[in-house]
């Protein structure tokens, strides 16, 4: 199955230069490997040199990098190559796609008092307990979880393995041992937000755990309890954000950072990989706290020379003093 270059620019807008209108698309693909029958991208000027030796049928390129695109060969000039990537695929599973019966699979288990719109796909092996409700257009894969009164919004997908609404970690201690909190909030998720496999998201201990409109979340991420992540924020895979802390909208969070609990993160915070937050970040900006990786050796070294730091600051402070007071 294939669409053509016109069909696609039909549909997405852009312009198509040195190439045909009824020239055959087959595939999506990167730009270093595309050949013929492939529509590619530029994402970065960096890339130029693979463009120039790209095989691909016709490649999505920014308006300054028209003519290093037309040098090639065809080309869709757009103003943001990356974003009509992201609509081409979309466009092409809408036109390959297989149709995906609505309604709820027969192995699915879904509480009589809970409320799943018609419009909504509860998948193989589904758990939908008490109170849960399940908004349009919704789409649950196989083997979610969605706990007693949690609610899912609009035209959301929630892929395969997510528990929502599993207790929180709470829990006082007394005389050695630990005494359950109960867990007596919800989770109640916005419209338009997708969720990784395997990830979970814990009800909150007392009010409700809170991911707002168009929120996206990777694999395997912990979302703990009391937790607000505002709109249009994303975290990629194994994340983890402990108890009522409070992310901003359009904040990112890098693959394995940390977010400690009770902090909040101002809108547009940008978290790199790896990093432990254990402040809140009240300005936006890019925020980084990774050690660097290096030789056992020599990371000894430096992280010994880190810990004497403080003592070290303490006696420039005390230096300077004498030279004021001399």
């Amino acid at each position: 199955m294939s669409l053509s270059l016109g069909q696609i620019v039909d549909a997405l807008g852009g312009t198509l230069e040195g190439g045909e209108r009824d020239g055959e698309i087959r595939r999506i693909a990167p730009l270093e490997s595309a050949g013929p029958g492939d529509l590619a991208f530029l994402s970065h000027p960096r890339y130029q040199q693979q463009l120039a030796a790209s095989r691909a049928a016709c490649v999505i390129v920014a308006p300054s990098m028209r003519e290093a695109g037309l040098a090639r060969g065809a080309c869709i000039v757009a103003d943001e190559p990356y974003v009509y990537f992201a609509r081409a695929t979309q466009l092409w599973k809408r036109a390959h796609a297989v149709a995906v019966p609505q309604g709820i699979h027969p192995s699915a288990v879904v509480d009589p008092d809970a409320t799943v719109h018609p419009t909504a796909v509860i998948g193989p092996l589904c758990v939908v307990e008490r109170g849960a409700r399940v908004g349009a257009g919704t789409v649950l894969k196989s083997r979610v979880t969605l706990g007693e009164d949690c609610h899912i919004g609009e035209r959301c997908i929630v892929h395969a393995g997510v528990v929502i609404g599993a207790d929180g970690f709470g829990f006082a201690p007394q005389g050695g041992e630990w005494v359950k909190i109960e867990q007596l909030g919800a989770v109640h998720i916005g419209n338009d937000v997708e969720i990784g496999a395997n990830t979970c998201i814990d009800r909150g201990a007392l009010e409700n755990t809170v991911i707002e409109d168009g929120v996206k979340l990777d694999n395997l991420i912990q979302i703990g309890h009391n937790v607000r992540i505002g709109r249009h924020s994303a975290m990629a895979g194994c994340v983890g954000v402990a108890g009522s802390a409070t992310i901003g909208a359009h904040c990112t969070v890098g693959g394995g950072g940390i977010v400690l609990g009770h902090l909040e993160l101002a809108d547009h915070v940008h978290v790199s990989a790896a990093t432990v937050v254990t402040r809140s970040l009240t300005r936006p900006g890019q925020y980084t706290g990774m050690f660097p990786i290096d030789e056992n050796a020599k990371w000894e070294k430096n992280a010994a020379t880190l810990k004497q730091l403080h003592s070290l600051r303490e006696r420039i402070k005390a230096l300077e003093q004498t030279r004021k007071d001399g």
